[in-house]
């Protein structure tokens, strides 16, 4: 299949073509790197948008059952979903389970929906490294909303708040010192807190939880991009169905708020601006890959050990012969 073709079939929204972009445009190599580049440009006269969705929480939160759950209300409202999951990459094999295809059963048979997993490999930040690259070929394919799924590790998961229009971060009640919240990068950054599990037991405490997560909220700066009770914090349920459609609403609440003033826009221009600056950043890394810089990196690193020269001086040196080749 040509890039001219793919491109077409994708605008189609033919799903296997779609599934074939993003497994290219993953792809490390050299030639397929080419290739992604062009079919990304091919597909940008489409002017398609979703909207982003990036969802975080720690593990054992509920963020596939909240996703399926989630997905499931928006395709019955006639929507088209796309879930871009991101799952944790072993340190030492390399690999990744990737199976949240089959944590989402009932979604993963919608026909409005399209589930793809991928493996964060070393990736910091929650997300893969071609995520939002993946976003661009399922907005071009006519899904009217994509769900980021983070690998929902700890304190470090705001890289999807980069590439999201709404960063929703899903919390469990009963979850220890609700006033740690206010500490984290992620929370500063959150749109939207959603505290699940707000069913039999563990309601009273997830009323708890959103009131303390609430008041947390107020002590937070205001930021530029919110309307008034913005951010905020509500409770679901996704075993239950409940508060999904209130979840739905404020969400699409503040995204027309920001819309209307100008926020929306300049904040995707802005995301674009940094994921510049991101690839630049890369493929500065990748030229460290190569055998010359390699073999220097082994002569100079065993020089440090030995204590011939500083580690400082060591990385100058590597730079500056880099710089030359």
């Amino acid at each position: 299949m040509t890039i001219e073709e793919m491109a077409e079939k994708i605008a189609a929204g033919d799903r296997r073509a779609l599934a074939r972009a993003i497994t290219l445009v993953e792809s490390g190599r050299a030639d397929h790197r080419e290739q992604a580049a062009e079919l990304l440009e091919a597909l940008k006269g489409t002017g398609r948008q979703a909207i982003r969705v990036g969802l975080s929480g720690t593990p054992g939160v509920g963020k596939s059952t909240f996703i399926e759950s989630f997905g499931c209300m928006l395709t019955g409202k006639g929507l088209k979903v796309a879930v871009l999951a991101v799952d944790p990459s072993s340190t030492r094999s390399g690999g990744s389970i990737l199976g949240d295809k089959t944590r989402m059963e009932r979604l993963s048979r919608d026909p409005k929906a399209f589930i793809r997993p991928s493996p964060s490999q070393s990736q910091l930040g929650g997300v893969a490294r071609r995520t939002r690259e993946a976003i661009a070929l399922c907005e071009a394919a006519g899904f009217d909303v994509v769900l980021i799924e983070t690998v929902g590790v700890g304190q470090s998961e705001t890289m999807v708040a980069e590439m999201a229009d709404i960063f929703v971060l899903l919390l469990a009640p009963a979850g220890g010192d609700e006033l740690q919240g206010v500490k984290r990068g992620i929370m500063e950054m959150a749109d939207l807190i959603l505290v699940n599990k707000a069913d039999g037991d563990l309601k009273p405490a997830a009323t708890r939880t959103c009131a303390d997560y609430a008041g947390a909220l107020k002590l937070l700066r205001k930021r530029p991009q919110d309307p008034q009770g913005f951010p905020k914090a509500t409770m679901v349920s996704a075993l239950e169905e409940a508060g999904l459609e209130k979840a739905w609403d404020e969400m699409m609440a503040l995204i027309e708020w920001r819309r209307e003033n100008g926020f929306f826009e300049g904040t995707r221009a802005q995301q674009a601006r940094f994921w510049f600056g991101e690839e630049v950043r890369r493929a500065m890394l990748a030229r460290l890959e190569t055998e010359a810089a390699r073999k220097a990196l082994s002569e100079l690193g065993d020089a440090v050990a030995e204590g011939e020269i500083t580690p400082a001086r060591a990385a100058q040196t590597v730079l500056k012969r880099v710089n030359e080749g």
